[in-house]
């Protein structure tokens, strides 16, 4: 009896010390709300990007653990999973697919996930990167660049897949962080030569169907936090050689609960397109924790070479339920042309 008590006293030790030496973790976010944007009819949508995720830790001991990331993405008014213009051909863990290592050296990952330049961005911008119409991160704050020219249609175009992805230590406040891609091709659609005209002035060199990169794409960015201001500096090239580099800043005066950001971007297409080549585009921004809410509020310009301006203007509120649940509203008007407004509300929540 002894002996078996010892062995189950023996067995429950070893078993509580490799539950402390790995962990995984189930997260997500359901965002749904009721949006009418000009010309259109009101309809269920989001904010943003709804995901389910699963991440985990092993501790391998010396200081070095073993680190896993995966997140699918969908629909939250009908269930699937995430689809773009009626084109359902993202990957299933369309959010990011990542393993690696993280030690004193840094964080080291494979697979697939947003570049350095695109998740630094993010804290610049007044929605926080989320793609709803009101925010400027998918827009105007990279300058209308994508990061993965060569995905098949309806795919993401801010991460890179087939990537290694390194993050440094935060040493006195900065940090550096790179991805690399490889030239594998991922199955993209031809891209026909296309002429300019007075109805298509971006004069496109021809691109074959699922072509290789013509060289490995990379990002890279470099940040300096403290608890009053934050700055960026970052510089990317995707597979179809576009370039774009950035710079951001923030500050929170005096630690008041309010944030002012601004950031500028320099895209450079001249790898190609014929014409038009150069976009640039700069935003400022506000966020303002008030009571149980928060105020989100910017203005930003996108001005391609010899292409009609972009002007967008946008302020949303945020009120907190809960640590986890807010409710939300907000408005934008964009012009170009022509004129759009935007209006939405919903509901997000964290699990």
């Amino acid at each position: 009896m002894k002996k078996s008590l010892v062995a189950l006293a023996l067995f429950g030790a070893f078993a509580g010390a490799a539950q402390a030496q790995s962990s995984v973790q189930i997260y997500g976010t359901v965002d749904a709300g009721v949006a009418k944007a000009t010309g259109t009819t009101a309809q269920v949508t989001k904010r943003d990007n709804n995901k389910l995720g699963f991440k985990g830790a092993e501790d391998l001991g010396g200081g070095l653990k073993a680190i896993f990331q995966l997140e699918i993405r969908f629909e939250p008014d009908t269930g699937t999973i995430e689809n773009t213009s009626g084109v359902n051909s993202r990957p299933f863990f369309q959010g990011q697919s990542r393993v690696g290592l993280q030690g004193d050296f840094g964080t080291v990952r494979l697979g697939r996930g947003l570049t350095a330049f695109q998740e630094t961005s993010t804290y610049f911008e007044p929605w926080s990167g989320m793609p709803t119409p009101v925010g400027f991160q998918t827009d105007l704050q990279v300058a209308g660049y994508t990061s993965d020219p060569l995905s098949p249609p309806g795919n993401s175009r801010n991460r890179f897949s087939n990537a290694v992805f390194y993050n440094s230590p935060v040493i006195a406040g900065f940090q550096f962080n790179a991805t690399v891609a490889s030239k594998e091709a991922l199955g993209n659609i031809a891209v026909p030569f296309a002429a300019p005209s007075a109805t298509n002035a971006s004069g496109n060199y021809a691109l074959a169907a699922n072509v290789q990169a013509g060289s490995n794409p990379y990002s890279v960015s470099v940040t300096y936090t403290n608890p009053l201001f934050a700055l960026m500096g970052a510089y990317e090239r995707n597979a179809v050689q576009a370039k774009l580099w950035s710079v951001g800043g923030s500050v929170n005066p005096l630690d008041s609960g309010l944030k002012l950001m601004a950031s500028y971007q320099h895209q450079n297409d001249d790898k190609f397109k014929i014409i038009n080549t150069n976009t640039k585009a700069w935003l400022v921004g506000a966020n303002y924790d008030v009571g149980p809410g928060k105020i989100r509020a910017g203005y930003g310009q996108k001005t391609p070479d010899g292409v009609t301006k972009t002007k967008q203007a946008s302020l949303g509120y945020d009120y907190n339920l809960s640590k986890r649940t807010y409710l939300y509203a907000d408005i934008s008007n964009k012009k170009t042309v022509s004129s759009a407004n935007y209006i939405g509300v919903g509901v997000h929540h964290n699990f």
